[in-house]
């Protein structure tokens, strides 16, 4: 059955859900962003030079699994609330897996800022990692929690059509002449 357009005033459910997918998943990002990048700074420049200060990639490892936890609680439970899977260890495996390859994103930006181009100011740190590296990260654990870590096997499509069909029937008896 060929589901009907959407028109600008009766968005498409999965249209509605993306964009509030998409922002909950900016805020949440931003509650991470703030624990990674606060807790970055934290260890390598606290007091002048903090306890990571000759470290960078540790207290970078550090923060960024700071930002993790703050993430996992949030997308968990907020963003990605109606995806979840049943089998919470394998989500949970799986958005660690995520999770750490956005880490070496991040850190290896801040690899070639540091070491490659030498690179080695407070600024130059945190553009390689916490601009650069947590941009490229973000957008590649928005694709794969969408598309692997919550995955719930095909339920939310199901949700649509279903409110699809729906909407389909109340139109129908809505216009059916009387």
């Amino acid at each position: 059955m060929d589901q009907p357009a959407a028109t600008p005033t009766t968005p498409a459910p999965s249209r509605h859900r993306l964009s509030s997918e998409v922002l909950r998943f900016g805020v949440v990002g931003m509650a991470g962003f703030v624990a990674d990048v606060g807790g970055f700074n934290l260890l390598r420049f606290v007091g002048g030079h903090g306890p990571f200060y000759e470290y960078p990639l540790s207290a970078k490892v550090v923060s960024s699994t700071l930002g993790i936890v703050v993430a996992w609680l949030g997308n968990r439970y907020w963003t990605y609330a109606h995806r979840r899977r049943t089998k919470v260890h394998h989500e949970l495996l799986a958005f660690v897996l995520t999770c750490l390859v956005g880490i070496g994103i991040s850190v290896g930006c801040l690899w070639i800022s540091h070491y490659g181009l030498g690179l080695r100011s407070p600024l130059a740190d945190n553009i390689a990692t916490n601009l650069v590296g947590l941009g490229l990260a973000t957008a590649f654990r928005f694709w794969a929690y969408r598309t692997i870590v919550f995955n719930d096997g095909g339920r939310e499509e199901r949700l649509d059509q279903q409110g699809q069909q729906g909407q389909d029937v109340v139109r129908t008896e809505v216009s059916a002449p009387r």
